[in-house]
């Protein structure tokens, strides 16, 4: 079995919901009903930000031979407005420690953005940092050549029937299209077993 690491925060941990629920469970499903050889491991922490996962990655990499790591950290930061090159710092630490232990794999790297309508939060300078916080996830995976999921909310922020009642996590039907929006380019990097 090949191991895929899915390290983000709660987006990825599934909050609020059974673990059963979370994308990366739903992905450790199809993987099995297509018979790949791949275990996924969820690596989400609610409230982590880019800076914690930095600290906590060496235990994370010590665990388990990595064959897949799907980046998906960031959101907190922005939630926070923590500057976008810190935020990028902490990324490109994670990408390159990942890189060093385990050479051959693959990384994915998952982009958020905000919601549009950022006027009532302090319109102008938000927007700004908005803008930044979008891009900076594009340009590191330009930079590292990564696999990229454009935005891991895809079709779920904002839309209230696709969220828990705090209307930032995703429920179980969220989910579903985190799993969806995150296979689109984690399958086609994934290796069937040859059938006999």
């Amino acid at each position: 079995m090949k191991n895929i690491i899915f390290f983000g925060d709660s987006l990825t941990a599934g909050h609020g919901l059974p673990a059963a629920n979370s994308f990366p469970s739903l992905l450790q499903q199809r993987l099995d009903a297509q018979s790949f050889p791949y275990k996924a491991y969820n690596y989400g922490v609610s409230g982590e930000t880019s800076a914690g996962g930095r600290q906590r990655l060496a235990a994370v990499l010590a665990r388990h031979p990595i064959d897949v790591f799907v980046l998906a950290l960031g959101a907190n930061d922005g939630i926070r407005g923590i500057p976008v090159r810190e935020t990028t710092q902490n990324l490109q630490f994670i990408i390159d420690a990942v890189r060093r232990q385990y050479p051959e794999a693959q990384i994915v790297l998952a982009g958020l953005e905000f919601p549009f309508d950022l006027g009532p939060l302090g319109g102008h300078r938000l927007a700004h940092y908005a803008t930044e916080f979008k891009a900076l996830f594009r340009t590191l995976a330009d930079k590292n050549s990564l696999p990229f999921v454009p935005f891991l909310l895809q079709g779920v922020l904002g839309r209230r029937e696709l969220n828990l009642a705090d209307g930032v996590h995703p429920n179980a039907a969220g989910q579903k299209i985190l799993a969806e929006n995150v296979w689109q380019v984690l399958g086609p990097l994934l290796q069937q077993p040859v059938s006999s």
